[in-house]
């Protein structure tokens, strides 16, 4: 068992990894710069923490991995279970997807009350020991003969503090400094996808009455491009709220008031989640928040990563939240972690980067796929990119009349089934016959 690992964020990522790190280090300090709260609260350190999170049926299975009882505990903590193909009032390219079981589920929960649950268990553990309040400002690294190179070998805090640590994970989220920090001790850093998606969404909580919607736990309602740009949400969450969020892709002005909220919601091409808003209560200000472009550092590709030393969570990629995937890959980030120590040692980070870019590969292709579909966004587009979304319509467009493509679908956008599930020769000539089924049945789909 190595001596000490340092976690440098007290995030999902960061507790995630920390849980990992706990078995095989005699000891884990995870450090925050930010006031860490007792109760399940946003706090300032996670700006996106006031807006819905969903946490991917994938994601569910590695967080009961990690923390055996997890579900169990985040439903009895007011957590709402449902079905995505029975609770979850989907509406994309025109239409409603119809109520029939996928068999994947959802536990719907704000991020604050996920990350308290989180928290709560990996502080429990002996051999961790959280931190708040305290900045690191750089890596310690020291020459290594025998690699001819320079090896990390801790963080300094603001204050001057050093700690040292045979194994340094960087947590700190989308705002990273890792680039600055490896370059000063002359080490390589990655290269930088970044593809500009122009998001901005709001959001406020309302209460939560029985018979607000009628058949359906939550409302998903995404817009048909190019000509519609916003997007809606309505999920269940823990003290018998809603937490409605409205935005969309390349919005100049999101909504900032409660006339502009509502006036939004009413402009929505499904009309139920204005019904909702209409009948519900508010019980909470509006909180708006940007997110510019989403960005993946390519940490696999470096001839040479950096030894006592590796990024994970959103330090590495950092996803259009529209598409709830971040939480769920950084678990999964963290499960790899584990795994690339356990069979190498201290030459873990290039296993470890290459399994967190088969994590990443899935789901960034489905996010910035799913965002080139409006014209303003602007970056590298993924190899294969007109081809997937050419076959990705038909899938959608399937779904929409077959229950049964719709739940292979969502085993595979939850992560929980590979991706080569949706290029069988079956499933193939299914989606296509019934995508054209669908079309001919509609009339043209934009």
């Amino acid at each position: 068992m190595e001596r000490r690992a340092v976690v440098i964020g007290a995030g999902i990522a960061g507790l995630a990894a920390a849980r990992v790190l706990s078995e095989r280090f005699a000891q884990v300090v995870v450090l925050d710069r930010d006031v860490l709260p007792s109760e399940p609260v946003p706090r300032r350190g996670v700006p996106q923490g006031h807006q819905p999170h969903i946490l991917l049926a994938g994601g569910m299975r590695t967080f009961n991995e990690l923390f055996p009882g997890f579900e169990d505990e985040l439903i009895a903590a007011g957590g709402t279970r449902f079905d995505t193909g029975l609770g979850l009032c989907s509406y994309r390219m025109g239409r409603r997807w119809p109520s029939a079981p996928t068999g994947v589920s959802l536990v719907s929960a704000t991020r604050p009350c996920i990350e308290a649950i989180v928290r709560s268990r990996v502080d429990a553990r002996p051999t961790v020991t959280i931190r708040d309040r305290v900045a690191v400002s750089k890596l310690l690294g020291s020459a290594t003969a025998a690699r001819k190179a320079t090896t990390v070998t801790g963080v300094v805090l603001d204050d001057g503090e050093e700690i040292r640590a045979d194994l340094v994970v960087d947590c700190s989220g989308r705002g990273a400094r890792s680039d600055r920090w490896l370059a000063a001790l002359g080490l390589p850093t990655p290269g930088l996808l970044e593809v500009k998606v122009g998001v901005s969404y709001t959001s406020r909580y309302y209460r939560r009455r029985p018979g607000d919607l009628t058949g359906w736990s939550a409302i998903f309602i995404l817009p048909t491009p190019p000509g519609e740009h916003l997007s809606g949400l309505a999920l269940p969450v823990e003290g018998d709220r809603w937490l409605a969020g409205i935005g969309g892709w390349h919005v100049t002005e999101p909504p900032a008031d409660a006339e502009s909220f509502e006036g939004h919601a009413h402009g929505l091409p499904d009309p139920i989640l204005s019904e909702l808003l209409d009948r519900a209560e508010p019980v909470s200000d509006l909180v708006t928040t940007r997110f510019p472009s989403s960005r993946r550092r390519l940490f696999e590709q470096l001839p040479e990563p950096p030894a006592g030393y590796v990024a994970l969570g959103d330090a590495v990629c950092s996803f259009n939240p529209v598409y709830g995937q971040g939480m769920t890959c950084a678990a999964m980030s963290a499960i790899a972690l584990g795994r690339a120590l356990d069979e190498h040692g201290r030459q873990a980070a290039r296993p470890y980067y290459a399994a967190v870019a088969r994590i990443l590969d899935v789901p960034w292709s489905f996010a910035v796929g799913g965002d080139f579909s409006f014209p303003q966004t602007t970056g590298p587009r993924p190899r294969g990119f007109a081809v997937r979304r050419w076959y990705s319509r038909r899938i959608a467009w399937a779904s929409q009349i077959d229950s049964g493509v719709n739940a292979t679908f969502a085993r595979v956008q939850h992560l929980v089934d590979p991706p080569s599930t949706l290029m069988r020769p079956a499933f193939v000539v299914r989606v296509l016959r019934m995508a054209g089924k669908r079309r001919r049945g509609s009339g043209p789909v934009r």
